[in-house]
């Protein structure tokens, strides 16, 4: 065996040792680094977390943004005054089914208005309408009374071919079904409008702006109209009584003997629109100064508003409407052989009217029952109808000094 060299040592063999494969060589150990290279390679990672850490925060917001909603109202400002357009507000899927129903009816509702307005309307686009309720719609009541009147009327039966009577509830719908060609059901969103409406309450005032309302959708619809309360009888044509110049013309109350003087009353139960830039604009303004007067209906409202400077700006023409042609109670027309239209008004209350408008209605038939030659000899006046006139003068100055504020 040779001896080891005088510098070698023998190599003590230990448990580690044992683990290298044969043939092999423990691994010798790198230098240890100097402290120039650690501040080197220290620097290199902070550089690279820099630049990495933004790319991290982009990327996932990124991918945050591509699939959740978009949230509406960061920017409080309205989306006309931004330059990007308005974001789009992502539905659940499960929200998405949802019922059309509403809107379909809302859609379905103006097809039948348009078809029964063209239907209904002369070759000029100008229809009658009145409206109606249960409590009026009964058989013998107001709404019998106020067709029989067209047909009692001189040359006026052929008119009826031109009234659309607008209904407020279902009952009332299916008597005009009944009755009358042209009707349409008004829908009135849970308001309860079948049942009498006493003077001035609620109820009543509700049905009277919802009125307003439906006429001014009449006239966007590029119709004109004679718009009548149903308890006026009819008894001659009105349209040659009527102002060719005129865009709005109402019945009076009380008429001062000029059809410009804004001093007449006026009375909102009937009243001839010619459907222009004018009178859309004024009946949004009627309708909307309901709220500057509260507790007040569209016919005091009007002879209210009618002195506002906004009418004068919009270009309006306003007519007054002799009571010589269009009478009521409040002021009957004089003369049976003028008379136009007679209006239940001033008298309050469903059997009052139903009263007044069966006398006026045996005037009438007493005077078509007289020979010509008596009718052409003078002027004729009520019979009946002026006992029942008297009875209610104090109703009709009531009425007048509500409306003066006096």
């Amino acid at each position: 065996m040779a001896r080891p060299l005088p510098n070698q040592t023998v190599a003590r063999t230990s448990a580690t040792s044992l683990r290298h494969f044969p043939g092999h060589s423990k691994p010798s150990l790198p230098p240890p680094l100097s402290a120039a290279a650690l501040r080197k390679a220290a620097a290199a990672l902070l550089l690279a977390a820099a630049v990495a850490l933004p790319c991290a925060v982009l990327y996932r917001a990124a991918v945050l943004d591509a699939v959740q909603p978009v949230q509406v109202g960061w920017d409080r400002r309205p989306w006309w005054e931004r330059r990007q357009p308005p974001p789009a507000v992502m539905v659940p899927e499960e929200d998405g089914d949802v019922d059309p129903a509403a809107a379909e009816d809302l859609d379905s509702d103006d097809l039948k208005l348009e078809q029964v307005l063209q239907e209904a309307s002369m070759d000029n686009k100008t229809i009658i309408l009145t409206t109606l309720n249960a409590a009026w719609a009964s058989s013998g009541s107001v709404i019998d009374l106020f067709i029989d009147s067209f047909r009692r009327g001189v040359k006026t039966s052929s008119l009826l071919r031109h009234l659309v009577i607008i209904t407020f509830d279902w009952k009332a719908y299916k008597r005009c079904m009944k009755i009358h060609t042209y009707c349409f059901a008004l829908s009135t969103e849970d308001v309860d409008f079948s049942q009498e409406k006493k003077f001035l309450t609620a109820g009543y005032l509700d049905m009277m702006w919802k009125r307003l309302d439906f006429l001014r959708l009449v006239l966007e619809k590029g119709y004109s109209f004679i718009f009548s309360d149903a308890d006026i009888m009819w008894f001659r044509n009105p349209f040659p009584h009527f102002y060719p110049d005129g865009d709005f013309q109402i019945a009076c109350d009380h008429y001062v003997g000029n059809a410009t003087d804004l001093g007449n009353i006026a009375n909102g139960g009937f009243n001839y629109v010619r459907s222009n830039n004018q009178s859309i604009k004024f009946y949004k303004f009627w309708y909307s100064s309901r709220l500057r007067y509260p507790g007040y209906h569209d016919q005091d409202v009007f002879n209210f508003i009618k002195h506002d400077a906004y009418i004068t700006h919009i270009g309006l023409k306003i007519k007054f409407l002799s009571t010589t042609y269009f009478g009521g109670i409040c002021e009957p027309s004089r003369d049976l052989n003028k008379v136009c239209t007679m209006h239940a008004n001033c008298c309050i209350g469903l059997q009052s009217k139903l009263h007044d408008l069966r006398i006026i209605m045996e005037d009438w038939r007493n005077y078509m029952s007289m020979p010509p030659s008596l009718k052409r000899f003078g002027a004729l006046s009520w019979g009946k109808f002026h006992l029942r006139e008297k009875h209610c003068k104090k109703h009709s100055c009531m009425t007048m000094a509500r409306t003066l504020g006096i």
